[in-house]
């Protein structure tokens, strides 16, 4: 499939992730939507005649060819929904991106990475908080992932690379520039150790609509979300409900009740939206990343009453313990119907369920 087909596809206006998936699965590739008549396009739900109009007249594949130019130029990795490389968590968020831009070294599927949100007006408590996390996480062989803004944001990706940590910050703009651009010494040296991650196209200006979309990625992309300082209204706690619909795990740092930069982390543990961590080493503990791990003892017969679906589960698990998002990845079971399979099992005895949405074979 060709690269200017895939960014091309992005380019449709009227056409969204959700509508840019239902046209791949029905063509099979880019390049085939893009050579389709306007009958066939008009038979694809959500394509109306306007929408048809817009892929036929071929007028994203010109702007792709900018695109791409770029690409080359400064090795751009693009990433489309259906490559391996594709980032394993956020694939399996119903609204991510068919097409990501990445510069940068880390992996965008590590082991373990946290996502580290707040107020852009942050406090000496925050600043505070962000470096004790990273001390504290440089441990645990980490990638630590935030939006690049003022406050809370910057000052996290700035401890992590003080740390040695790589750091991934997602972008409300393309990658032909750095908001604000004050942080574009600490983008560069995030380049060498983590990356800059979007899905948005070459002059994209940072606006306002754009950032909420950013949110997902941020909390798409991670095991777990921390929110450390964060006001009554902002977009941290977009991002923790973005994350609650993740079924991600959500933690936060309380403040005092007179403080204005707390009130949304206070109402996220009040409301049982986030739980409540006072320092870095209460995440790990929640995520079991303290636990021992003794190789667990090979069960080669099927286990009786089980459906072929649960049977498939418990046969992941032999191999190692696995989050709810990679179980529903590998076995190719949609999430909903995976919930009601692992907790039969699990009132079977058969499996046990650990911190951070993580499931293990008893015994």
């Amino acid at each position: 499939m060709s690269l200017i087909h895939k960014i091309g596809l992005t380019l449709i206006k009227s056409v969204g992730h959700v509508t840019a998936k239902s046209l791949l699965e029905h063509f099979g590739n880019a390049e085939a939507v893009f050579k389709a008549s306007r009958k066939e396009l008009l038979q694809i739900p959500g394509i109306g005649p306007a929408t048809a109009d817009q892929i036929l007249t071929n007028d994203a594949l010109k702007i792709a060819e900018e695109q791409l130019k770029f690409i080359k130029k400064h090795r751009v990795e693009v990433l489309f929904y259906t490559v391996d490389n594709y980032p394993k968590r956020l694939k399996n968020c119903f609204d991510a991106p068919v097409l990501l831009y990445y510069k940068g070294t880390a992996n965008l599927n590590h082991n373990r990475i946290i996502s580290v949100v707040g107020t852009r007006k942050a406090t000496e408590y925050g600043r505070q908080l962000c470096k004790q996390l990273a001390v504290t996480l440089a441990d645990y062989d980490v990638v630590i992932v935030s939006g690049l803004a003022y406050g809370i944001d910057i000052a996290a990706h700035k401890e992590s690379l003080y740390q040695d940590i790589p750091t991934i910050g997602i972008l409300a703009h393309g990658l032909d520039r750095v908001y604000p651009p004050l942080h574009q010494p600490i983008a560069q040296k995030m380049m060498l150790n983590g990356g800059l991650l979007t899905e948005f196209p070459l002059h994209t200006n940072p606006d306002k609509e754009n950032f909420p979309k950013r949110n997902r990625i941020i909390a798409g992309l991670a095991d777990a979300i921390i929110v450390v300082e964060a006001t009554a209204k902002g977009g941290a706690l977009i991002t923790a409900d973005i994350a609650n619909s993740y079924h991600r795990d959500v933690y936060a740092f309380p403040g005092r009740t007179t403080d204005v930069s707390s009130e949304g982390c206070n109402f996220l543990i009040k409301t049982n939206r986030a739980a409540l961590i006072n320092h870095a080493k209460d995440l790990a503990y929640y995520l079991g990343w303290d636990e021992i791990k003794t190789k667990k003892t090979e069960q080669t017969q099927l286990l009786i009453g089980l459906s072929k679906e649960e049977q498939k589960v418990v046969d992941l698990l032999q191999v190692s313990d696995l989050r709810i998002d990679e179980l529903s990845i590998r076995s190719e079971i949609p999430q909903s119907k995976l919930a009601m399979h692992l907790l039969n099992l699990e009132m079977q005895g058969i499996l046990i369920s650990l911190p951070g949405k993580t499931y293990k074979l008893s015994g």
